[in-house]
């Protein structure tokens, strides 16, 4: 199969209509890397809004079950990413997460600017890091997606068009990015587990390297100190050399679904009605 074999399939389906379709065979066969580790920087920037941190380090669940908290939501959206929102294990992912979150008083605004960041935040790493660009199809199936999940979880005031959400996610951004104790701490929470996947003796070099992908805007608003200059080189280097090697490596014949990998919280397997906090109904 040619390293362009999906992007032909994806030229050929309309994104308002096939959107679904569209964000499977980009999300999980040509950039399943880059999608996972885009999605868990959108996660990151969410953090950076006091209403959204405050309430997170309220309950706790990122500072005493980072892993699970992180697993949860991974599992949720690749159920909907993976399955589609209109088959029966989207529809049980959406009510799980519909049920989760209305345990709790969030903004509409909160929700608007979350959703936004599953749009814009997988297009700006592919336009960094991408082994190839993402065409426009690609860019307009996963606004399409996003705000029809939208609708779906009751969400109001969404965008009507592309350039129109993200210029709200800009603007959000610009007025709502702020420094607070509550964001430090549960960056700190979800760093240190990002840090916790690899051997204890990497550390020195996975924290700088970290800090080296996260914006002048996210170090300010967690507080932390910027990482060394080479650091800011090196990191975005590598990844932009990981692309170019994959241009030369042979093409995945099969998806990769995360819905089908074995999650650390959840080794044996899980139920989707029974993600979330311990104890919620």
């Amino acid at each position: 199969m040619s390293r362009y074999a999906i992007l032909n399939r994806i030229q050929q389906l309309d994104p308002e209509n096939d959107h679904q379709r569209i964000v499977f065979l980009s999300t999980r066969y040509d950039f399943p890397f880059d999608t996972t580790r885009s999605l868990e920087f959108a996660l990151f920037r969410t953090f950076c809004v006091p209403s959204i941190s405050a309430l997170l380090h309220r309950t706790k669940e990122f500072e005493n079950r980072a892993q699970k908290r992180y697993d949860d939501t991974d599992i949720l959206v690749s159920e909907l990413m993976e399955w589609g929102y209109d088959s029966e294990r989207g529809k049980r992912a959406l009510r799980r997460i519909n049920q989760l979150h209305g345990r709790f008083s969030i903004s509409n605004q909160d929700f608007l600017y979350v959703l936004s960041t599953f749009i814009f935040e997988p297009i700006r790493w592919n336009e960094r890091f991408g082994w190839r660009l993402m065409c426009k199809k690609e860019r307009l199936a996963l606004f399409y997606f996003w705000r029809e999940v939208g609708r779906r979880m009751n969400i109001k005031q969404l965008p009507d068009d592309y350039d129109s959400f993200e210029s709200f996610n800009r603007e959000y951004e610009r007025h709502n990015f702020q420094f607070t104790e509550a964001n430090k701490r549960v960056g700190v929470a979800t760093l240190e587990m990002f840090v916790s996947w690899f051997p204890r003796w990497l550390s020195v070099i996975v924290r700088p390297a970290l800090y080296a992908l996260l914006d002048d805007p996210l170090l300010e608003a967690f507080g932390f100190h910027p990482p060394p200059r080479f650091m800011r080189w090196l990191v975005p280097g590598v990844l932009r050399l990981r692309a170019r090697l994959l241009c030369w490596l042979p093409f995945p014949t099969r998806p990769v679904l995360r819905t089908q990998i074995t999650h650390r919280t959840y080794p044996g397997g899980y139920t989707i009605e029974r993600l979330g906090p311990p104890g919620t109904p």
